[in-house]
């Protein structure tokens, strides 16, 4: 492939070329037209060669010296310069081939996230376009090395994949792009949390585009992006481009994981810094325990709080009909129900389980 490039650009015409045929058609030496342009004739053999671009003043004295207007030379100096860079960049993405392959392409083509093409020259300019940088060491500095990242106040360095679960993110901020976003009120956020309850309740077949409703007329971007390949992350919650920004995978597809974990990722929003970002169940990932601890408890209080939840445990013995009592006096689900009395071992975890309610956010 180098040799090719290498080809390639020993193919490419300078400028130079076209000096050199105009002043042998006038009859012209290279010395004569140093002369005439009041340059050294070591300056023009290398404006000929290609050694030297053709500045604007250049352009101008070539005008007056050969007769051909300043337009041409500056649209055949950008040219060659553009043909030049091309290539040369072509070359610079041969030596990025290992980067993308660390990637789970099949997955990211499958969801059209880039273009399904086997070519690895358009595969890692789409993955460049894709992520919003130059080159891969910008990806580096964004999501591994924590020194210098500015977009995030977390590395990915110390997780089983950081290129799948940067892909998930990004696509995330992608999603959240298309939303039709307020500006964020924290108050009319921390207030439509109890309308959203009645999702969790009722839960339409369209909860998740009123969820994404709700969430956009208080400031909040929810975006659903689905799992990749050695990502299995269930939410984030972050800061993006000054908005907040909740991302959902719906990775477990039952109702009380969907719930617990939007809750969750909200809590982080309410009450946690704007610089953080929060990745659930990704190991390697230095987390606040302090705060996480705090998001579980905002969770679990707000789909069911420790009042309801007392009532329910009163009961001590449990029948299909008792907890759709239970879940339609307190506004709750049915799965938030067993989920929450299966995780504190009141009930077995097979127990109940067709009482959840299942979530598929991209059937």
């Amino acid at each position: 492939m180098n040799a090719e490039l290498q080809a390639l650009k020993a193919l490419v015409s300078p400028p130079g070329d076209t000096i050199l045929e105009t002043i042998e058609f006038m009859g012209m030496t290279q010395v004569e037209l140093a002369e005439r342009m009041g340059r050294p004739k070591e300056k023009i053999n290398e404006l000929i060669k290609g050694k030297s671009p053709i500045s604007t003043e250049t352009a101008f004295h070539l005008e007056r010296v050969l007769g051909t207007p300043v337009s041409f030379w500056m649209n055949r100096e950008r040219e060659y310069r553009k043909e030049l860079y091309e290539i040369e960049m072509q070359e610079q993405l041969v030596l990025q081939y290992d980067w993308l392959s660390c990637f789970p392409l099949r997955a990211i083509k499958n969801f059209g996230w880039v273009e399904d093409t086997r070519d690895k020259s358009v595969l890692v300019r789409q993955m460049l376009r894709f992520f919003g940088i130059a080159t891969t060491q910008e990806w580096n500095r964004l999501y591994v090395d924590q020194k210098t990242s500015v977009a995030f106040r977390i590395s990915l360095a110390n997780t089983k994949s950081p290129h799948a679960l940067s892909a998930w993110l990004r696509q995330g901020e992608l999603e959240s792009r298309k939303l039709g976003v307020a500006d964020y009120d924290k108050s009319k956020f921390k207030a439509a949390l109890g309308e959203i309850k009645s999702l969790v309740h009722q839960f339409p077949d369209d909860f998740d585009t009123q969820l994404q409703s709700l969430c956009a007329s208080c400031g909040v971007a929810l975006a659903y992006v689905p799992t990749l390949p050695k990502a299995p992350v269930s939410g984030a919650s972050r800061w993006f481009h000054g908005k907040p920004l909740i991302q959902l995978s719906g990775r477990y597809r039952t109702d009380d994981h969907f719930w617990f974990t939007f809750y969750h990722e909200a809590a982080h929003i309410l009450l946690h810094g704007k610089k953080d970002i929060f990745l659930e169940n990704v190991e390697g990932t230095a987390l606040d325990q302090a705060k996480e601890d705090e998001a579980n408890a905002f969770a679990a209080e707000a789909l069911l709080s420790e009042k309801e939840y007392a009532e329910i445990r009163s009961a001590n013995q449990w029948t299909y009909d008792s907890i759709k009592t239970f879940a339609k006096k307190l506004n709750t689900s049915t799965g938030v129900i067993i989920g929450r009395l299966q995780h504190d071992k009141l009930l077995n975890w097979s127990a109940g389980n067709d009482l959840r309610k299942k979530v598929d956010l991209f059937a």
